[in-house]
């Protein structure tokens, strides 16, 4: 069993694939012996989990997630625990793994109840598997809401109840976090929808099985790429070894946004950060980062530059877009870049045009931003993250990264998408974005392969929020900037 971490490389299957899987996996082996594998995984992690546990509530659904709880009781009751097993379903249409694994608990003297436990250590979620599209209702919505609700630990078997594997959405409105500790342990394949949109709150603690069955394969829906390798920068170098960064933003009120994203290409390794402002009444230095050249961004020459455009841009940013489009080495589009985009057909179709001709391009959407760039209400986008991201790069020829929880890397070519599991709460705040667009730009200025660029940059910046010590100040975007190398 493997605990799944932001080191952790990988491919994710959706449930099609997971479903051809399992089949070609059961037709090798003695019939019930997945559910037993499965059902052994799930007690033992459940015993690591809560060693001490007097009393373990099983929460059983009607088909084979429900059977691998039963199993997993069965196995805690031989080893000296107390499983307490509520059962929603009828029982003469159980399918016949689940069938069998029912009377193995019964004959292990397992208990069998109507109602929850009273009282228990340790809740074990097993009423819906991916199979499952309709939310809970009833009485099993009453079951969720008693687990999400306690303080007590929850173990989810293969993926939380209502969670779709392949999207991330959830099917109700019950809120994870409410609970202690949120773990799952999932089966032969690792599915996306464990790892982006509510997923990363529903079960913020993934364990993985293959059952023994590890050799079967199929086609990935996406990855999981772990930390990128670390660059090693030659003694023999300078500054124009590691390129130029052109920063355009900063419109009437927001040069911050456009010092954040040149600050992060700074610090990020860039050779020389130049920051064109659109403000004309900018002050000609940042005293405190001298290292940025302030410009006037209609003066800039773009042709050898990695240009950021769209930090702080305000709608001034759209007259230089066609100019960066056209003659930017390589390009990142970030927030009023790609709203200036989106409402004007002309600039969409010089972003296709580079694309087709191969220009380095990333482009890094919130979900309202790509919604727009879609034609689509947010909702669309957040319910399958994944698609909209290949939408995305696929309909303009570019990288792209779709922020938010399970941040997703998608290219023009069709590889499976990037899930990045690193980042959290803490890069909720103003300016996050900024930076994350001036650390693409700079690997970019490095030359860097679009996607790499960007995998590497959405990693990093992710990581600087998990590795923030809890006891200190909120991390803002300031210092976010001047860690980008950490």
């Amino acid at each position: 069993m493997q605990r799944i971490t932001s080191a952790t490389v990988a491919e994710l299957f959706d449930i099609a694939a997971t479903r051809r899987i399992e089949q070609a996996a059961a037709a090798a082996l003695p019939a019930h012996a997945l559910m037993q594998r499965a059902g052994l995984a799930v007690a033992r992690l459940a015993m690591a989990i809560a060693p001490h546990a007097r009393t373990i509530w099983v929460a059983c659904g009607p088909g084979n997630n429900g059977g691998d709880g039963f199993e997993a009781a069965a196995q805690l009751r031989h080893r000296g625990f107390f499983p307490v097993v509520t059962f929603l379903g009828d029982e003469s249409r159980l399918p016949p793994d689940a069938k069998a694994s029912l009377q193995r608990a019964r004959d292990a003297g397992v208990t069998f109840a109507s109602t929850p436990p009273s009282a228990y250590e340790l809740a074990i979620d097993a009423l819906l598997g991916i199979g499952s599209t309709r939310p809970p209702e009833g009485t099993m919505a009453e079951w969720l809401a008693n687990m999400h609700a306690s303080a007590r630990p929850v173990l989810s078997v293969d993926v939380p109840s209502g969670l779709n594997a392949d999207t991330g959405t959830l099917t109700h409105g019950i809120e994870p976090a409410q609970t202690s500790t949120r773990s799952c342990v999932t089966f032969l394949t690792l599915k996306p929808g464990l790892f982006t949109a509510q997923g990363r709150d529903a079960a913020d603690a993934v364990w993985f099985d293959d059952l023994g069955c590890g050799a079967f394969k199929d086609q990935p829906a996406a990855r999981i790429a772990g930390a990128p390798e670390a660059r090693r920068r030659a003694h023999a170098s300078h500054k124009g070894s590691f390129g130029d960064v052109a920063v355009i933003g900063g419109a009437l009120g927001m040069a911050g946004a456009a010092l954040l994203a040149g600050s992060a290409a700074l610090h990020s390794g860039a050779g020389r950060v130049f920051v064109g402002l659109l403000d004309p009444s900018a002050a000609p230095v940042d005293i405190a980062q001298p290292e940025l050249m302030l410009r006037d961004a209609r003066t800039l020459d773009l042709s050898g530059m990695t240009a950021v455009c769209g930090c702080g841009g305000a709608e001034a940013v759209a007259e230089l877009l066609p100019r960066a489009l056209s003659t930017a080495a390589a390009l990142v589009l970030d927030a009023d870049a790609l709203n200036a985009i989106a409402a004007d057909g002309a600039l969409q179709a010089q972003l296709v045009l580079r694309g087709k001709g191969g220009a380095p391009t990333v482009i890094t959407p919130h979900p309202l931003e790509a919604a727009r760039l879609l034609g689509c209400p947010v909702g669309e986008v957040q319910a399958d993250r994944l698609a909209a991201a290949r939408q995305l790069a696929a309909r303009f020829g570019v990288v792209t990264v779709l922020k938010g929880s399970g941040t997703v890397v998608a290219d023009a070519r069709g590889a499976p998408p990037i899930i990045n599991l690193t980042g959290n709460a803490r890069l909720a705040t103003a300016g996050t974005g900024d930076v994350l667009a001036g650390m693409i730009g700079a690997a970019l200025a490095m030359r860097q392969p679009a996607f790499e660029a960007a995998h590497e940059a959405v990693w990093q910046h992710g990581h600087i929020a998990d590795t923030w010590p809890a006891d200190a100040a909120p991390l803002t975007a300031g210092t976010l900037a001047r860690r980008a190398s950490a």
